[in-house]
């Protein structure tokens, strides 16, 4: 009997993920043909046709449903074969994959330094991906570690907290609320704001704080990068809403101010998250120990000093 392959079962979740044979092809690296030629022998296979087309998006089949769980079962498995491997050499050439918010960039990279100054062995790919992105690498299970905000809701996850993340309105240092003490925050839903997009963390928590008072959050520029936003708020287009993390260059330079606005600054936390299930490496659970140890730490300036050396985490 004919069985599908690893290969056709990858297009099979590549196709399903993106909607549509064009934009799997261009993810795979594939023509299409060559990607609707795999999914037609794979139909071939199982007897039953995987996709139907409703208006201009394709759509699984309950044959194609029941196939995309078992090809999504089967890649866990694989997953877990490559962490039990892992395990039998250590952290001897030992991989790590880690997806981290934008916003928590400021200081992922120096985690990663120090990291890599304990275990150079180790062979590290970063991802710095917007929240969307990151919710998609987890649902794929495609990382190891993620690096974010809030945890969602609705997914299979495990999730620590290891830091503080406040969350501040920034201003340029001539905007006339510069220097104000303790600013309603009745006034601040006068002024336009430059927001994250729609989807992001920090936008959704700002939006759930104003509507919670029965305010709306006047965003008048949207942008998907916090560099872009405090470049936007310097040059006087609105008022900002990011980590505290991320402007301490700016706040030094003079170039940005932290407003005094009531309920400010909100109390948030950066989250070590996992895909609930997977078996951790000896390298992600060395990394996972080295965030929850260090990152409070590296994020106060404290990077300069040697980490302290730390046994691998155990689960």
């Amino acid at each position: 009997m004919v069985k599908p392959t690893l290969r056709q079962l990858g297009i099979l979740e590549a196709v399903a993920r993106c909607g549509n044979f064009s934009r799997a092809s261009a993810e795979l690296h594939l023509s299409q043909p060559a990607v609707s030629m795999q999914i037609k022998q794979l139909e071939e296979v199982l007897g039953l046709p995987l996709f139907e087309q409703i208006g201009k998006r394709i759509h699984l089949t309950e044959a194609g449903r029941e196939a995309l769980a078992a090809s999504e079962a089967i890649s866990r498995q694989l997953a877990n074969l490559d962490s039990a491997l892992a395990d039998l050499k250590g952290l001897k050439g030992g991989t790590l994959t880690v997806s981290a918010a934008s916003t928590a960039s400021y200081f992922t990279a120096r985690l990663m330094a120090l990291f890599r100054q304990q275990y150079p062995d180790v062979r590290i790919s970063l991802n710095v991906v917007n929240r969307e992105t990151l919710l998609r690498h987890l649902t794929d299970n495609a990382i190891d570690l993620v690096l974010m905000g809030q945890p969602p809701d609705g997914y299979d996850v495990e999730a620590q907290p290891f830091m503080d993340n406040p969350l501040v309105v920034i201003a340029a240092p001539t905007h006339p609320l510069a220097g104000v003490h303790n600013i309603p925050l009745v006034r601040m839903a006068e002024e336009v704001f430059v927001a994250r997009e729609q989807g992001s963390g920090t936008r959704s928590a700002v939006e759930n704080f104003f509507a919670a008072r029965g305010l709306v959050l006047k965003a008048a520029m949207e942008m998907n990068k916090n560099e872009a936003i405090k470049q936007a708020v310097e040059a006087g287009l609105g008022l900002g809403v990011v980590s505290l993390h991320t402007v301490q260059a700016e706040l030094a330079a003079r170039h940005l101010g932290v407003l005094d606005v009531e309920g400010f600054p909100l109390r948030r936390q950066w989250y070590l998250v996992w895909r609930q299930g997977r078996r951790l490496s000896p390298a992600a659970q060395a990394f996972a120990q080295f965030v929850l140890s260090e990152a409070a730490r590296i994020a106060r300036g404290g990077d300069k000093a040697q980490p302290r050396r730390r046994s691998q985490a155990s689960r």
